[in-house]
């Protein structure tokens, strides 16, 4: 314990000797001695590592926290939970911390093991890295962890081979990758090595004999470059760093695996590293190196004047020195900072991740706050520079099998949903997290286990899309919904778009036409689109006849000569331009006249005479030399004629309002061609487009319109 608390201030020791002396009192049953044992192992990796008193007390204090059970007592502020035992005894520091780190193991079961591999295992193990790295809240939590996963692994000499096996994929899988994403290289060493030694027990035997030297000689044998180094960059007036260690023997296999080597091909088993200011001083230090021990031929790499594909940059060299090979790598400060912290990231490098640059940018602050050469435990604001605070955009949830699933921060079951599958999201009517039923709009929190509960069949409410009723959150679901809503318009356009066509190809006595030519005739990737258009009124039933017309006149005369007088004959739609009823009109779509409005005739350039009414606005905006091109109109037989009129309806936002007007216009026994509904503020905008022959007739919907429950107006656009 002396050891552990030796750097520490008074004050600081004595919170670490009560939180030991908790930890002592559980020796007296064995099985808790070990774990105890195990704490004190984990406390002490922590204060090398230069964390500060809260995470060491804590680390003590694991097994305690896990036996503690509240007492009866007559006093009311007694604790209740171990979290306030823990504050009150220790501060609120420990306590917090001791709450996160066991919500943290939790994940710990979530691990992949087993026979599982591939990009499924990979991707799940990339969520459940930063899924921790979100739970956490605190780095010093996952800090913690990588120091109990370290003193777990360094006690299972005496453990079951399947133990050992399932507790070194996890540390492969799990702890290793995130201490060398943080940087704690210490860890990230040993971790590797002890997982190395269970999983292949056998190549690590032979690498270990193959170094031909125990670790702690070979860390002399790096000391003493090392120092040499050192002297020799003074000589030279070089403010420069050297640093070095032995390759550990994990990294010697991974090495020669990844470049096919046998062990005495490789000449970086024993490294150092010399970091300089300036560029210049790099190959000052290559010459002195060069000059000190015999190069290795072929074994140079000058990545500053040749950078990596990612931007790296260093000089590689190998030499041998006292009879031994030796890398050295040199590079300026500011190489190194790109190297540790930019895109040429050394965990990227080493597990192949895909580029992430929101994470990456995350993980660098990380690093340079876990600066170990830094006594950051003696600085104040060390607790509040260790709260990541750093994936507060992201929550990551399970689903009741256990796969991680991530959304934005502020995600409802709703968002889940939709993650999981389209369908599910449109059917969703309920949710449970954690087994609790939620209403749906719920703000989901890290590790929490959600189930929606789905009907068969339906759809989404228009609820959703309000942001003041805060259902989604997620841009993706959110486009879902609309997409669905979007996706029930173009139905009803289709429908009515081939009602229309229909009764077109009818009156032309066209019915065996090849819809798939006329859908390219009239410029449409396919015939559903071509069916929406003719529903939406964007294209017309003259358009229609026109582009049919080649196929009617190459028709034999005597099939069709009723037919075509009697289109010739509707040709005006039964409007008379200068008294004549023989020129070519189409009602103006801005403002579709019905009789008996008020009408004029506009001489377009491409489309004949466009019928507008006599007080719309397109044609009260006509210049001077537009309305030269206005010519005087009138009704002429309009008796069977059908017009398109179009209504807008505003009400209060209902289930079944659509369905409610639908059947009010129905009731005038009128053919609607068209229907666009909006919803806002709890207010639905719809618009119907309908075939009426007098404008008595549309007086006549309005008013039954009117009279439906929940709408506000009715009137003709």
């Amino acid at each position: 314990m002396h050891d552990i608390v030796e750097r520490f201030s008074p004050t600081e020791r004595d919170l670490l000797a009560r939180a030991a002396d908790h930890a002592l009192k559980l020796q007296a049953n064995a099985e808790l001695a070990v774990r105890v044992e195990a704490d004190f192992a984990t406390a002490g990796t922590l204060a090398e590592l230069g964390l500060d008193c809260p995470a060491v007390a804590a680390a003590l204090l694991r097994t305690v926290a896990e036996r503690y059970v509240p007492g009866p007592s007559a006093d009311s502020n007694a604790p209740t939970s171990v979290t306030e035992w823990l504050a009150a005894t220790f501060g609120n520091d420990v306590a917090r911390l001791q709450h996160n780190t066991q919500r943290a193991r939790q994940i710990e079961a979530l691990t992949v093991s087993g026979d599982e591999s591939g990009p499924g295992k990979a991707a799940r193990l990339e969520r459940l890295r930063k899924m921790l790295l979100a739970m956490a809240e605190d780095i010093r939590v996952v800090l913690i962890m990588l120091a109990e996963r370290t003193s777990l692994m360094r006690d299972l000499s005496t453990a079951a081979t399947g133990v050992q096996a399932r507790a070194a994929r996890d540390t492969m899988d799990l702890f290793a990758p995130l201490a060398n994403r943080l940087g704690v290289w210490q860890l990230k060493w040993e971790l590797e090595d002890l997982a190395f030694r269970y999983l292949e027990p056998e190549r690590y035997k032979r690498i270990a004999k193959l170094l031909d030297e125990k670790r702690a000689g070979r860390e002399e044998f790096i000391a003493g470059v090392v120092g040499r180094l050192r002297n020799d960059l003074i000589a030279l007036d070089i403010k420069g760093e050297v640093t070095g260690r032995p390759k550990h023997i994990y990294s010697i296999w991974k090495k020669m695996q990844r470049k096919g080597l046998d062990f005495d091909a490789l000449y970086d088993i024993r490294a150092v590293r010399v970091l300089v200011p300036e560029i210049r001083d790099c190959y000052s230090v290559l010459g002195l190196v060069h000059d000190l021990w015999e190069p290795v031929a072929g074994e140079f790499d000058d990545y500053i004047a040749r950078p990596k594909a990612n931007r790296y940059q260093s000089l590689h060299t190998a030499v041998v020195a006292d009879g031994q090979t030796l890398e050295v790598q040199i590079r300026t400060f500011e190489m190194h900072q790109q190297s540790e912290l930019g895109i040429a990231a050394h965990w990227r490098y080493k597990e192949g991740a895909k580029a992430d640059k929101a994470f990456d940018s995350r993980i660098a602050w990380l690093r340079q706050i876990l600066d170990w050469k830094s006594d950051l435990a003696q600085a104040a604001a060390l607790p509040e520079k260790l709260k990541t605070g750093l994936f507060d955009d992201t929550v990551y949830v399970l689903t009741p099998q256990g796969r991680i699933v991530d959304l934005p921060a502020g995600s409802t079951p709703i968002d889940f949903a939709y993650h999981v599958h389209t369908d599910l999201g449109h059917r969703c009517r309920g949710a449970k997290v954690d087994g609790v039923i939620v209403p749906l709009n719920y703000k989901l929190k890290n590790a929490q286990t959600v189930e929606i509960h789905a009907i068969k069949q339906g759809g989404p409410s228009r609820d959703w899309m309000n942001p003041e009723q805060g259902y989604l959150a997620s841009p993706r679901a959110l486009a879902k919904v609309r997409h669905w809503f979007k996706q029930q318009f173009v139905e009803q356009e289709i429908s009515a778009g081939r009602n229309i066509l229909d009764k077109e190809l009818a009156r032309l006595a066209a019915t065996g036409q090849n819809l798939e030519k006329l859908a390219h005739g009239l410029q449409c990737r396919n015939v559903d689109e071509l069916l929406a258009l003719i529903g939406r009124g964007d294209i017309t039933a003259r358009q229609i006849e026109h582009a049919l017309a080649p196929s009617i006149t190459s028709a034999p005369p005597d099939a069709h000569a009723p037919v075509a007088q009697k289109a010739r004959g509707s040709a005006s739609g039964g409007v008379l331009v200068l008294g004549l009823n023989n020129i070519a009109t189409l009602l103006a779509k801005c403002c579709k006249p019905v009789p008996p409005d008020a009408i004029i005739g506009f001489v377009s350039k491409a489309r004949g005479v466009t019928v507008h009414r006599g007080d719309c606005e397109n044609m009260l905006r006509l210049t001077s030399e537009q309305r030269e091109r206005v010519m005087p109109a009138s009704w002429g037989d309009t008796a069977e004629a059908p017009f398109s009129a179009d209504i807008e309806v505003v009400a209060s936002d209902r289930q079944g309002l659509l369905r409610d007007v639908s059947e009010a216009i129905a009731r005038e026994k009128v053919n609607v061609t068209a229907v666009n509904t909006i919803s806002r503020s709890n207010h639905a905008s719809m618009r119907f487009t309908v075939e009426v022959t007098k404008l008595d007739h549309l007086t006549r919907i309005l008013k039954m319109v009117l009279e439906v429950a929940g709408v506000i107006s009715a009137a003709r656009r």
